[in-house]
């Protein structure tokens, strides 16, 4: 089958811009989840008063793009973003496909499609022209200088000196989440030294390179015992401080325990709750076979631990190991 012509400007994540439509496609679901995020922010700096609605393709009701984009009493600008379209309904792709014969003024609509064959003749009709849209593509990054490229454009963009091998280091400490790169990134730039160099990244990060403190928490989270110790104890011998390890576990067990029991999109939660989309679905996954007191039980274990190892207990490694416990128990 040949490929699609595509008639649209296509953009990376960070060159997002206002259009009356804006596809963002791509697997990788935190670059989407950012470009979103700076195109809201952009609008929202742009007029305050910006009305912003979200709908979830794949629960998609006949009349609901139409209603959403017809002018208010005082014809604010209104943003509407729209997630699952790789998921969506039927009528989701023929309403979307006649709106965008003309799309209703001062209105942005952000489709965010994760890939896939599902909605090809909506996503042919936007890159052929129609709607007058723009793409965002997030792809995922998988070459060591792909990453190292976003991690040097961190600092770049906020205009911070950083040597190469700051960069480097923090690269191979955090390549298996984009995620928790930009989440390293952004607590280095809060170091107040003139550069951030690889003494700043060893002293918030020590051990990191070796074994990944998030690592040793998803094992454990997962109920996975003997693999979160086996980790937890090449992490200590890596020469990894306990303190940043307890404080991954209170990150992670933390964003569950906010998580646990909502319900609506991702998208609408983030703003409420103070985090990133994708930690909410990373929460959600993780919450699987979790319950509110098996939360607690590990909140308590976690605060317990983090006493030991800051001066009330005498052998940090065991109250360390115990912890690991409890948390691969879920609680219990």
């Amino acid at each position: 089958m040949a490929a699609s012509k595509v008639s649209i400007p296509q953009l990376a994540f960070n060159k997002v811009r206002p259009a009356p439509v804006v596809l963002v496609s791509g697997t990788e679901g935190f670059l989407a989840d950012r470009a979103i995020r700076t195109l809201r922010e952009l609008l929202k700096a742009e007029d305050p008063s910006l009305e912003i609605h979200d709908l979830e393709a794949d629960q998609y009701s006949p009349g609901e793009l139409i209603t959403l984009a017809s002018p208010s009493l005082f014809n604010e600008p209104r943003l509407i973003r729209v997630v699952n379209v790789e998921k969506c309904t039927d009528a989701f792709i023929t309403e979307t496909i006649a709106y965008l014969a003309s799309p209703a003024d001062s209105t942005y609509v952000v489709l965010r499609h994760a890939g896939g064959v599902r909605g090809k003749k909506l996503l042919d009709a936007i890159r052929g022209g129609a709607g007058g849209g723009i793409e965002i593509t997030c792809l995922e990054l998988k070459k060591e200088t792909e990453k190292t490229e976003f991690a040097a454009s961190e600092f770049a963009s906020a205009g911070r000196r950083v040597t190469g091998g700051a960069i480097r280091a923090l690269v191979s400490a955090f390549s298996d989440d984009l995620a928790e790169l930009a989440s390293a990134c952004q607590q280095l730039l809060a170091d107040d030294g003139d550069e951030i160099t690889e003494a700043t990244v060893e002293r918030y990060y020590s051990g990191r390179v070796e074994t990944n403190a998030f690592k040793v928490a998803d094992a454990a989270i997962a109920g996975r015992t003997g693999e979160a110790l086996v980790l937890l104890r090449h992490a200590l011998s890596s020469g990894a401080d306990p303190v940043p390890i307890v404080a991954a576990f209170a990150s992670k067990i933390r964003t569950m325990a906010k998580i646990s029991g909502t319900n609506g999109p991702a998208g609408q939660l983030a703003s409420k709750l103070g985090i990133a989309p994708w930690q909410i679905d990373r929460a959600r996954r993780d919450l699987q076979g979790w319950n509110d007191e098996g939360l607690g039980h590990c909140i308590e274990a976690i605060a317990a631990t983090d006493a030991q190892i800051k001066g009330l207990g005498r052998d940090p490694v065991f109250a360390l190991e115990r912890m690991v416990t409890v948390i691969a128990g879920r609680g219990y």
